[in-house]
């Protein structure tokens, strides 16, 4: 009897050697977590996420003619694709007058940090009954850079063939749970002079701001803050032309949202 053990565990052994897979490649997933063989994709990025932000919505109520803007922005997609709609807007309140501009945008995850986007825009003017766009083609990167600077690099191309070019970058910077200051910085360049829509050939502006808000909530915040913009070259002329400033500062309240 004894001398069948043996035997009889050598078959057990055999027979769970043929049975098992020939190498870890062909074993098949694990059925409670996703594949993780080779070449398949084992992260759960396939949930569709969105975001709604009113990022400024402010007046500078000292200032001829009331300025008021806004920037907001909503995108739904995972993570690794999405889709933007991006519009942003300023105009005088008390005359009615005012630009605007609307973009489309695909977005994909190139990097940890970047994802790189492509779509159009549409740029609008209205006053006085009047109404006018202009559409481009958009390219461009968005994103996270060292020390967490959010910054955002885009090149435009309207259907005339004129070439430009923003940087817009801006930090939040936590004093307390909830008081953010974030400093800001935008700047517009351009290939072309088109005289019609007020944009000189070389750099065009430089706009530096400073917003200090506080959450109360995290989805609602307040602010406080101030905007500096300061033209150069033909857009200054321009300016000055259409009777405005080539330089101007003014205090903003404002209040940001997102959910």
């Amino acid at each position: 009897m004894l001398r069948t053990v043996p035997l009889v565990l050598i078959a057990v052994l055999l027979a769970l050697a043929a049975s098992a897979p020939a190498s870890a490649q062909d074993a098949p997933p694990f059925p409670e977590y996703p594949d993780f063989r080779p070449g398949a994709v084992a992260a759960a990025d396939q949930n569709l996420y969105s975001l709604a932000l009113l990022d400024l919505f402010e007046v500078a109520p000292a200032a001829s003619g009331v300025p008021g803007r806004f920037e907001g922005l909503y995108r739904i997609g995972t993570d690794y694709t999405r889709l933007y709609v991006k519009g942003e807007g300023e105009g005088l309140i008390s005359e009615g007058v005012g630009e605007a501009e609307a973009q489309a945008l695909y977005s994909r995850l190139i990097t940890s940090y970047f994802e790189a986007q492509a779509g159009v825009r549409v740029d609008t003017e209205f006053g006085d009954g009047d109404l006018r766009a202009r559409p481009h083609l958009v390219v461009g990167l968005e994103g996270l850079a060292p020390y967490f600077f959010e910054v955002e690099p885009a090149l435009f191309v309207s259907t005339k063939g004129d070439v430009s070019a923003r940087f817009t970058g801006s930090y939040d910077l936590l004093l307390t749970q909830r008081l953010v200051a974030q400093p800001r910085l935008e700047t517009n360049v351009a290939v072309q002079r088109v005289e019609d829509w007020s944009v000189g050939a070389g750099l065009n502006d430089i706009e530096l701001g400073l917003r200090l808000r506080y959450e109360i909530r995290r989805e609602i915040a307040p602010y406080v803050g101030v905007n500096w913009t300061t033209r150069y070259g033909e857009a200054a002329d321009f300016a000055r032309a259409e009777g405005g400033s080539a330089s101007e500062a003014n205090i903003v309240f404002g209040i940001r949202l997102w959910r």
